[in-house]
């Protein structure tokens, strides 16, 4: 069987057929245990018949085999494996050894059912031992496990390698990203001292729009209808947030608002972004290769993207010196372009946005560094993540100018919360603040009038 199935596999491929490895019956045998729920644990059986597999399959072709016949012919080999390994499986149990092999082979192994699974929305690994996932933002433990830290490198690996990114000893951590778009972060000894952890953030199949988000109360829809008028007329907008606060959602979502015959650059670390349109070009940052050269930073790629006749630039997020080429870019008819930024209220956003620029190497005065901002920026969105997992609007601020050596805002929708419920849902409602935009009259000059009704002050 072993030489069959190589010979078919070195057939498709027109490449001699890897040489023949030895018997499964001339290695220890080891019957799967049963784990605590009385259920065998077929994860020791799976990566031994996996290694095995590796050593017989031509690696170079399974992309061109269909996998309704890959998974016939593994199948074969895994049954056969089994007798001569005296390893009885009944055939529920058989399909699944088959189906957790292929997810090996052409997957990402134990996590491929968790990838699969819709209601997961990040997946927690923290070592082989032990696996998290968030499903309608709770943390939940399962029964996934790797068979050890070499398990979990090898499928760490081959993310990254997918992207053309390393992580080693010397580079032990990461930013990379699944092709469906889903981030990737891993760190791996010595930096991560109980072993490989690895967080995947999955990309919903269906993208968010904002429909969706109104549906799930991130914001009203006339916070909506204000939004949309805002990317319409070209405002320049920055979203602000912390960590799992849904600031790509938002960006996401924005850019659905965009009209389809402009030009847009959008600039990444690690492409997430899902824009519609169809003049989009999309940039990433790579690093630097084992010799410490050939890095390309987001300020790189930035200044490259000035000579590309955008008419909208996107940042997927402004993290350091690139803040000063993104703010000159809004400052000098980029109108309309977007970013993100890690903060926890709207001030703070600026705050960070100005030790930013503080990184950049030039020294400029501080009135000087707030009066870019306060011209190049014109909204700023303030997204936060409940204490139930919900991510909401919380802030929708204007930027009026500047007076003084002070940024001045002015609040235009606010989220009011009041209290917790029994079940631990955060209790709440968004609402106008009273204060109609200063921008309202660039809204008018674009034909876009809004009721006066938007902007008073009502219990939701």
């Amino acid at each position: 069987m072993f030489r069959r199935f190589s010979e078919s596999l070195a057939k498709t491929s027109n490449a001699p057929a890897p040489a023949k490895v030895e018997k499964a019956g001339d290695m220890p045998s080891l019957a799967p245990k049963r784990d605590g729920d009385g259920k065998r644990d077929l994860t020791e059986l799976k990566v031994r018949f996996h290694q095995k597999l590796l050593d017989i399959l031509n690696l170079s072709v399974l992309d061109k085999i269909e996998v309704e016949q890959l998974q016939r012919e593994v199948g074969s080999v895994v049954r056969e494996l089994l007798v001569e390994e005296g390893v009885a499986l009944n055939g529920s149990e058989t399909a699944k050894l088959v189906d957790e092999i292929l997810d090996e082979v052409l997957g990402l192994g134990p996590l491929e059912p968790l990838l699969k699974d819709i209601t997961v929305s990040d997946i927690l690994v923290n070592t082989h031992e032990q696996v998290f996932v968030e499903r309608h933002g709770r943390l939940q433990l399962t029964n996934v496990r790797f068979k050890d830290d070499r398990h979990l490198l090898r499928i760490i690996e081959k993310i990254v390698s997918r992207v053309g990114r390393r992580v080693d000893e010397s580079q032990p951590w990461v930013d990379a990203r699944l092709p469906d778009g889903s981030r990737v972060n891993a760190i791996i000894p010595p930096c991560a001292i109980d072993g490989p952890l690895l967080s995947i953030r999955k990309f919903s199949r269906i993208p968010y729009n904002m429909d969706r988000l109104v549906e799930m109360g991130s914001l009203t829809e006339q916070m909506a209808e204000l939004l949309h008028a805002v990317v319409r007329c070209r405002l320049n907008v920055l979203i602000s947030g912390g960590t799992g606060s849904g600031k790509t959602t938002m960006l996401n979502s924005l850019s659905s608002y965009i009209s389809n015959d402009e030009r847009i650059c959008t600039i990444e670390d690690a492409a997430e972004l899902q824009l519609q349109q169809t003049h989009t070009v999309r940039m990433e940052t790579r690093p630097a290769n084992v010799e410490g050269k050939g890095a390309v930073s987001q300020r790189d790629l930035l200044r490259n993207a000035l000579r590309m006749r955008p008419d909208r630039i996107i940042v997927g997020e402004v993290r350091g010196g690139e803040v000063i080429d993104m703010l000159q870019a809004m400052n000098t008819g980029h109108e309309g372009s977007m970013t993100t930024v890690h903060a926890n209220s709207a001030r703070d956003a600026l705050s960070r946005l100005e030790q930013m620029l503080g990184m950049t190497g030039f020294v400029l005065p501080e009135r000087t560094m707030r009066a870019q901002m306060a011209s190049g920026l014109h909204v700023i969105l303030q997204l936060n993540r409940m204490s139930d997992g919900a991510r909401r609007v919380t802030s929708i601020q204007e930027i009026v100018g500047i007076e003084g050596d002070i940024i001045t805002m002015q609040e235009i929708y606010t989220y009011v919360r009041t209290g917790v419920d029994e079940n631990g849902k955060v209790l709440g409602y968004h609402t106008a603040t009273g204060i109609r935009p200063k921008f309202s009259e660039r809204l008018a000059a674009w034909g876009i009038r809004l009721s006066t009704e938007m902007f008073t002050p009502q219990r939701g």
